[in-house]
């Protein structure tokens, strides 16, 4: 379950996600990245490090106001961050072990969507039906 629950979280975040229109969706996904890339500042245990991927991570979340593919290396960027954060012992929440750990299972399952474009539901059904009749409007 430590492996499910992170990756139905990730799932759950997308289509919860998918409720926002577009391209208030894409803006709103920038703001959350840049605040994941300061989640670790108030006891992260990197010291000045804390402080430089903060900096990298909010010009990322900037550039994805505009841009799904920032959107998308932010999230990769904070699950490596998690990563580090797992390995040292430093979790994410501090009374949760393996919160560090989960939060580095969900992250690339958002990644992957903003990598993708964003996309709701229907628009991928929309994107992967082919046209029965091209060229006949």
């Amino acid at each position: 379950m430590n492996y499910v629950a992170p990756i139905l979280m990730g799932l759950l975040y997308v289509l919860l996600m998918c409720l926002v229109r577009a391209p208030h969706r894409r803006r709103l996904n920038a703001v959350m990245v840049g605040g994941a890339g300061a989640a670790y500042l108030s006891g992260g245990g990197l010291g000045g490090w804390e402080f430089a991927f903060t900096a990298v991570a909010t010009y990322v979340a900037y550039r994805g106001l505009d841009s799904w593919t920032f959107v998308g290396i932010g999230w990769l960027m904070h699950t490596a961050w998690d990563v580090v954060h797992h390995v040292k012992g430093n979790p994410i929440i501090p009374f949760a072990h393996t919160s560090s750990l989960g939060c580095a299972i969900c992250d690339p399952v958002i990644a992957l969507w903003c990598l993708g474009g964003g996309r709701t539901p229907a628009e991928l059904l929309r994107t992967a039906r082919p046209d029965p009749e091209p060229g006949i409007r």
